[in-house]
């Protein structure tokens, strides 16, 4: 199931990261908008390595959802496509349950 699927992400290390600033996808300049396309196929859990969130704003009027994966590349999710509203929601409250690192 695809909750099964999402329980394996945190031990292989999946982080999510809220990203206001990065570089675009696609190797043209991009001043808008990081995904020019978007996929929907589901990637599987032993591929993904990162997760970023890059909500809506001036810069692009939707939320943008971009995966990192074990090859290296970086692959942009459809937000709408509802096993990434999954992945997305599974991970931030796995980070909502952690505890604040605390410096040494």
């Amino acid at each position: 199931t695809c909750t099964s699927a999402l329980v394996t992400l945190v031990p292989f290390g999946l982080t999510l990261c809220m990203c206001y600033r990065d570089a675009p996808i696609n190797r043209e300049y991009n001043s808008h908008c990081r995904c020019v396309q978007v996929e929907s196929r589901i990637i599987p859990p032993d591929s993904l390595r990162s997760i970023k969130l890059v909500p809506e704003g001036p810069h692009c009027p939707h939320t943008e959802v971009i995966a990192g994966l074990s090859s290296g590349e970086r692959v942009c999710l459809n937000p709408q496509s509802s096993w990434v509203k999954k992945l997305v929601k599974f991970v931030l409250d796995k980070q909502m349950q952690r505890p604040p690192k605390t410096q040494a």
